[in-house]
């Protein structure tokens, strides 16, 4: 973290301001609706404590839905430039870790007074949506327990999924990307790293996905129809195109020689289909070759960059303010828009912050792949000189890199094939590994 320039710890002053918070928020503003009436639901990981956001529908007069979505109000407990909002501001995101989380925000915030957790009364921005349907239902799955046991719930939730999935295949039609992601999650016995599982990319996260970017594009809009200048999540068309076009050529398909992020999404749908189990691997090459996703000031009037993997123009983080500062940013823009008070932030503090942000992410996102290669060499440092199944990932100028099929780890390749092309079978044998540095490597083994 440090070597990163992030704040491992808070400091005294964010633990003297911590103790003297006492209320979630001022409840009694005629500005706030009481709206703990309606059936909110959380949908989220088993073990995740700070939540952000909540949802709830009401199916409309044809078949419409209106859809509310409620937003931790950390605002209202975090003024800018108090001593929480500055460490916030310092290390811009909440780092995660499978041996501890550094949360952006002190826990007795981010996990209690500012989380929107289950029985409680918070405070909340909500957006309110109303979208036109077009949709079938095809998820006939159980619900699980704590949302079995609300009345009303079951349909709730498939109300909710019926739009997303609207919202997705809208989404695909115009050209949105649909990636698989390597995202190996440790498991713990007690202390000992026992496994590494891949998170699964299941329904539930399609519905929550398709739910927060509608209101990160609809904030996004509003923001802009206001005249208020703010801060985009963009990813810009590819520069690299040319060498997508010459990936695709390599599994026997033709891209277009212009960024076309609908015939891109065409083509990985295809391979996802053809070979599943090596569409993380080519997922990984076409995000590296697209670009990593920025935060970029936007004004009024200018042109907006869009985000081609999603394939939205207007798109802003707004969904995530326990542990993501721009978010933060968002909903202080928000209030004074809707207060008609002047924007919190110039143009040019908000230019510097997404330059900032952009780069602490990136510094976040380093801490977190370092810490996935320690776990992996942990696991794997008592089984030297065992034989593994593997896939070739990658061929290049500072060696070869296999992943291994089971546990599900990634190393280099120091010995032995040398004609291995990406995406090839191999079995090898485990050489040595390094958990502090993160090395694991490997031999071609008959």
């Amino acid at each position: 973290m440090s070597e990163r320039g992030l704040l491992p710890e808070f400091s005294p002053a964010v633990d003297r301001q911590l103790a003297g918070i006492t209320a979630t928020g001022d409840s009694a503003d005629p500005a706030v609706h009481d709206l703990t009436a309606l059936l909110w639901c959380s949908i989220d990981n088993d073990d995740s404590l700070d939540l952000d956001q909540l949802t709830v529908s009401e199916v409309l007069a044809h078949g419409s839905v209106r859809l509310w979505v409620a937003i931790a109000d950390v605002d209202a407990l975090v003024p800018r430039d108090s001593p929480i909002d500055q460490h916030a501001s310092a290390n811009t995101t909440s780092v995660y870790t499978s041996a501890r989380i550094f949360p952006m925000l002190p826990e007795r915030l981010s996990t209690d007074l500012t989380s929107l957790n289950a029985q409680q009364d918070r405070l909340a921005m909500v957006t309110e949506m109303v979208f036109n349907a077009d949709a079938s239902l095809a998820g006939q799955g159980a619900l699980p327990a704590a949302a079995a046991a609300v009345p009303g719930m079951d349909a709730q939730l498939r109300t909710q999924d019926a739009l997303a999935q609207q919202l997705r295949a809208r989404r695909h039609t115009a050209g949105a990307l649909e990636f698989e992601s390597f995202q190996p999650r440790v498991v713990f016995d007690g202390e000992r790293v026992s496994d590494i599982h891949l998170q699964e990319h299941n329904r539930a996260r399609q519905l929550i996905e398709e739910v927060m970017i509608a209101t990160n594009t609809c904030t996004a809009r509003y923001l802009a129809g206001q005249g208020i200048a703010s801060l985009r999540r963009v990813v810009r068309s590819p520069e690299r195109w040319l060498r997508i076009v010459a990936v695709a050529k390599e599994y026997g398909e033709v891209l277009p020689p212009d960024p076309d992020s609908k015939a891109l999404e065409d083509f990985l749908a295809k391979r996802r289909r053809a070979d599943p189990l090596r569409f993380a691997d080519l997922s990984l090459v076409i995000v590296k070759l697209m670009g990593r996703g920025e935060y970029v000031l936007e004004t009024p009037g200018s042109l907006a960059v869009g985000h081609f993997g999603l394939a939205v123009t207007d798109y802003t983080h707004s969904t995530a303010p326990n542990r993501r500062f721009p978010d933060l940013i968002t909903a202080r823009l928000l209030k004074a828009a809707l207060a008609h008070q002047p924007a919190p932030y110039s143009s040019a503090e908000l230019d510097a912050l997404a330059t900032h942000c952009t780069r602490q992410e990136d510094a976040a996102q380093k801490v977190e792949r370092q810490m996935r290669k320690s776990e992996a060499a942990l696991l794997l440092e008592s089984r030297i000189g065992q034989r593994f199944d593997a896939i070739v990932t990658g061929n290049a100028a500072d060696g070869m890199w296999v992943r291994l099929l089971n546990p599900p780890a990634e190393g280099k390749l120091l010995r032995g094939l040398s004609a291995l092309k990406v995406g090839d079978k191999v079995r090898v044998k485990l050489l040595a590994t390094n958990v502090e540095r993160g090395f694991i490597d490997f031999e071609a083994a008959p």
